[in-house]
């Protein structure tokens, strides 16, 4: 291949790339626009722009600066990595601090409370794979 053919199909695989994310990115967007009963002027105006622009960042006609979608994100309530398709993973704002709060442990104390839900949770597996 020629240096041109392979600047060709590099650009195509990066086009194609930054077009799945801005869709995951719209469609995650949407539906949390939705699932938060917002319009899109409404999610506009808590992040300081118009329902316009929301709906052409919807769409993927536009993509938003990575500010943009922080603010977005701090508006729905959600991960930055879940609104760009990252993750499928919904993290509430409760949630994400009780996460913080438990990295800021000392390590023997992360390990303890890590034993606690890995009890938790392989109890609940074996009821349910019992009922």
């Amino acid at each position: 291949m020629t240096l041109n053919s392979l600047n060709f199909v590099y650009a195509v695989i990066s086009q194609s790339f930054l077009i799945l994310i801005i869709m995951d990115f719209g469609d995650n967007m949407m539906l949390m626009r939705k699932k938060k009963k917002l319009s899109q002027a409404a999610l506009g105006k808590l992040i300081g722009t118009s329902g316009d622009v929301i709906g052409r960042y919807e769409r993927g006609d536009i993509k938003p600066s990575i500010d943009v979608v922080a603010k977005i994100a701090d508006a729905l309530e959600v991960s930055v990595d879940y609104l760009i398709g990252k993750t499928n993973l919904i993290l509430d704002k409760e949630t994400i601090h009780r996460i913080e709060d438990i990295s800021n442990l000392k390590e023997e104390n992360k390990n303890f409370i890590f034993n606690l839900i890995d009890m938790a949770l392989r109890d609940m597996k074996t009821k349910k794979a019992y009922s």
